[in-house]
């Protein structure tokens, strides 16, 4: 079949497309699509322009209040006054004429004295509204190290698959070797089957591995909004400097300083308080200047329209308990909020701890892990150079491939269990 210059061209261009390296993407690139695309942050953005609606709300309350209503209304018959005068009864003309009539108002109030109600339900507002915006702080934290956990995991999940096809390779030459010296009737049978049996274990174990891959990268993905199958080259994290050298006194009380969950608590317990204390005022003497224009159409009346200035003045004596008792359900809420609170902050102090120790042992890993490769790898050259020799069996050389397996699995696993505990330590802080 003839291919025309441009289809020729345009499989040129697909085949170099194909063949280029994926992007590399590195951990804060991550972070900013999964906060692009986290429904759950969004909601909790959502709460918190709503807490400083209410908040503004609340101040507002302190502000006069202009009303406008109006009305218009006819009669069936219009009504007139009639009253005795003298012998006689006077009757005025109809209120309105044509039996029909406008009415309107303005009025203005402005409060005076609340006894605190105002002041408190606006610290109560932005006591809830600061504790909103915190508790989105908190979740986006959260959210990044569900990112970075996801991210590690493909990172394990590829190296996994990097050391199981180097296994693959490994035992692939070892068979050939084998088969080669089995050729010569230098080995027996036993060991070329031996090594296809732990050749073909090694492809079913890359196998699983890739599969691994395929689904952290999925997870991964999903964190981020971006298509499952999304083939991604991940940065291995910058190393940071640890605070491992830092007491964990002086850890848990930067923890206990910085982390927005305590400090949403703490202003959730304040908020219920001071909506308490506004709940409370509601009993006691209100006051407030009123400012009234109305308007009434009529033919009896010497003028129109009317205005007064006036000062209003309410307090509630007795309602049967209902302020007082709503009031106590608010103080009892404050202080369940308040023992949350404390509970919270030994929470976190015992998630400092267990950062920290978790990243010292990885740490103590990797050194550990560093010296076991390299020696696994010489066991490995000198246990194929004495079976070359009839030296060793084949066992040997099978058993020093798996040790040498092992050891870049442990290898690998600490340096990203290191990654991971300096991600998990910032976290606790209140870093991340």
């Amino acid at each position: 079949m003839m291919i025309l210059p441009r289809s020729r061209h345009l499989l040129m261009l697909l085949a170099l497309l194909a063949s280029a390296p994926l992007q590399a993407e590195n951990l804060a690139e991550a972070w900013q699509l999964a906060e692009r695309h986290d429904a759950g942050l969004a909601a909790m953005q959502g709460r918190s322009e709503a807490g400083r609606a209410g908040a503004a709300a609340a101040r507002a309350e302190r502000l006069p209040r202009l009303s406008l209503d109006g009305s218009y209304q006819r009669f069936g018959d219009a009504p007139a006054f009639s009253f005795p005068f003298g012998s006689n009864n006077f009757s005025s003309p109809e209120l309105v004429k044509n039996d029909d009539f406008l009415m309107g108002r303005a009025r203005l109030e402005l409060p005076l004295y609340t006894s605190g109600r105002i002041s408190a339900g606006i610290e109560s507002a932005q006591q809830a509204a600061a504790g909103a915006e915190l508790a989105a702080t908190a979740y986006a934290q959260a959210l990044r190290l569900q990112v970075a956990d996801a991210y590690i995991e493909v990172l394990r999940a590829q190296r996994a698959v990097a050391a199981a096809e180097s296994a693959v390779a490994s035992l692939q030459l070892h068979l050939d070797e084998v088969a080669v010296m089995l050729e010569h009737e230098a080995v027996p049978r036993n060991d070329w089957l031996a090594a296809r049996v732990t050749l073909a274990d090694a492809e079913q174990a890359r196998l699983r591995a890739e599969n691994r891959r395929q689904l952290a990268l999925a997870a991964y993905n999903r964190f981020l909004g971006q298509p499952l199958e999304r083939e991604v080259q991940l940065e291995m994290p910058a190393d940071e400097t640890s605070a491992t050298d830092e007491p964990a006194p002086a850890l848990v009380e930067r923890a206990l300083a910085q982390r927005p969950e305590l400090a949403g608590s703490a202003a959730q317990a304040r908020a219920l308080a001071e909506q308490a204390r506004s709940e409370a005022a509601a009993r006691g003497p209100q006051l407030g200047l009123v400012a009234d224009y109305q308007y009434l159409e009529n033919q009896v009346l010497d003028r129109e329209d009317f205005s007064l200035l006036g000062v209003g003045f309410s307090w509630t004596l007795w309602d049967g308990g209902r302020i007082r008792h709503r009031a106590d359900a608010l103080r009892s809420a404050s202080r369940a909020a308040g023992r949350d609170h404390d509970d919270l902050a030994s929470r976190i102090a015992l998630e400092v701890h267990q950062a920290l120790l978790a990243l010292a042992e990885a740490e103590a890993r990797v050194p550990l892990g560093r010296e076991a490769v390299e020696q696994a790898e010489e066991n490995l050259r000198v246990s194929r150079e004495q079976y070359g020799v009839g030296l060793a069996t084949s066992t040997v050389v099978l058993d020093a491939e798996a040790l040498r397996l092992q050891a870049v699995a442990n290898h690998d696993d600490a340096l990203l269990d290191v990654a991971l505990g300096r991600l998990r330590l910032r976290r606790a802080l209140g870093e991340l």
